[in-house]
């Protein structure tokens, strides 16, 4: 049979393959938002099988496999690695025309050499080669990231987090920067059971007893400073929606003396909090010149049954229908009012938000920064082929598509980098379709320009990590 992938792939005119293989193809990649475990990375232990670096922790899977029908032992439960990947192979062919099918077979082969199909048939042969071919020193956390060519990853950290993994990345001779993302969920959530237990685990690691919002402030830039020291040069916020409310800081105190003292607060004084430390928040990521990241939309953990047997993360999250304009612009707007609002990247996790996200990020803009509010790629759900074409033909028709920093893999696995590869193909693909038709200028050196600044230029200039390559 005839390679799926081949080295054309997804590429339907000569003006594309021309775009993907000169302008986009051998550009490094800068994955600046990931869940990659950062001490996975530091340690660099090979993977005991393709079960343990591919299928544990990829809800993506998950989902399809449940959606078969396959008991929850071979997914998640006590069944063998050998048995949850046969059972994978098995899912693989019924996943046609979903992105997995073409994630799939676009990972075996770029890692592993591998251009046959998965199937039952097939499952076997190619789960013993991959195994072999993991016991390899190539195959280790670090070797399998410079691989693909990657030059930044970031991963995403709790404000708590010491950092150790990243340190010790820092130090060494590895050419790749591995650096921190500030995600504060736990400053947030006010209305989480655990919130007191946070702000207490953050006095300790602090050294600051926090009784009220100005000590909580402190609190947090102090952290704020830490991670900036350690390389961080991005936020990242999972909010079901924006939060802009007017608030005082005597409200906030009420609020938090509320919760300091275990008593009920209603929905209206949680909304109040979530806004001003967000708005504190904004502040301090403008001071050190970050960027803010706002994920918007899910709705987590819908499925109680597996919530409590499989815990958080375990794909029965889904697209929420929520309201996000009023609440996005007000909230922007705030903190823009102050001079403090930073560089942002919002992204929508419902497709029917594309030109609400699209057009905010347009009202919002700074002399001598490109698209200063990025509307972001495709995100989650969103991330495939129709997805993305979506979301490029969105930021086309409304911002500019030449000022978009790119793709990212937001990915819990080392094997998810090709997603960049597939990104790049489908941008060359809608390019080139686009010249085909006469509807762009045969200028090939220009249109190949603006792809390399999608692919790499743009980032490189929007985040201004503090080494782009190490040992330059």
């Amino acid at each position: 049979m005839k390679k799926f992938i081949q080295e054309d792939f997804l590429l339907q005119t000569d003006y594309a393959k021309e775009l993907y293989h000169n302008f986009a193809k051998n550009q490094p990649i800068i994955d600046f938002h990931s869940h990659l475990p950062v001490n996975e990375i530091a340690e660099n232990r090979n993977f005991a099988n393709l079960t343990k670096i591919w299928i544990q922790g990829d809800h993506y899977k998950w989902r399809a496999m449940r959606a078969l029908g396959i008991e929850e032992k071979y997914i998640t439960g006590n069944a063998s690695d050998a048995e949850k990947f046969q059972k994978w192979a098995e899912t693989v062919p019924y996943s046609l025309r979903n992105p997995l099918y073409h994630w799939t077979h676009l990972e075996l082969s770029r890692y592993f050499g591998i251009d046959e199909l998965l199937d039952a048939k097939s499952a076997s042969d190619i789960y013993r080669d991959c195994n072999k071919q993991l016991e390899n020193p190539d195959f280790s956390p670090q070797n399998l990231i410079q691989r693909m060519n990657v030059e930044v990853v970031c991963t995403t950290d709790d404000p708590l987090d010491d950092l150790r993994y990243h340190s010790q990345l820092a130090e060494s001779d590895y050419p790749v920067n591995v650096l921190p993302t500030f995600r504060p969920d736990g400053l947030i959530d006010i209305d989480n059971v655990g919130f007191i237990d946070y702000l207490n685990a953050l006095s300790r690691i602090t050294s600051i007893k926090i009784t009220d919002f100005d000590s909580l402030k402190e609190a947090i830039r102090k952290r704020v400073d830490y991670f900036h020291k350690n390389g961080c040069r991005l936020s990242d916020h999972g909010l079901s929606h924006a939060y802009g409310f007017e608030y005082t800081e005597d409200q906030v105190n009420t609020i938090l003396s509320l919760r300091f003292e275990e008593k009920s607060i209603s929905k209206k004084e949680v909304a109040i909090y979530k806004t001003a430390i967000l708005n504190t928040l904004g502040q301090l990521y403008h001071e050190k010149n970050w960027v803010m990241q706002l994920h918007l939309g899910p709705i987590r953990n819908t499925n109680e049954a597996i919530l409590n047997k499989v815990g958080i993360d375990a794909g029965v999250d889904s697209i929420g229908d929520y309201q996000h304009a009023e609440q996005l612009a007000s909230f922007l707007n705030q903190l823009n009012m102050k001079d403090s609002l930073p560089k942002t990247i919002l992204y929508n996790s419902n497709p029917s938000d594309n030109e609400v996200f699209a057009t905010m990020a347009g009202n919002f803009t700074r002399e001598g920064i490109k698209s200063k509010v990025q509307f972001g790629a495709a995100w989650w759900f969103l991330d495939q082929k129709q997805g993305i074409e979506n979301q490029l033909n969105t930021l086309s028709n409304i911002g500019l598509l030449s000022c978009s920093v790119g793709m990212l893999t937001d990915s819990r696995s080392l094997l998810s980098f090709p997603r960049h590869e597939y990104f790049r193909r489908v941008l060359c693909n809608m390019l080139g379709n686009d010249l085909k038709e006469g509807l762009l200028p045969n200028d090939i050196e220009w249109i190949g320009k603006i792809v390399e600044d999608i692919t790499y230029n743009n980032a490189k200039t929007f985040f201004q990590f503090p080494s782009t390559i190490k040992n330059s």
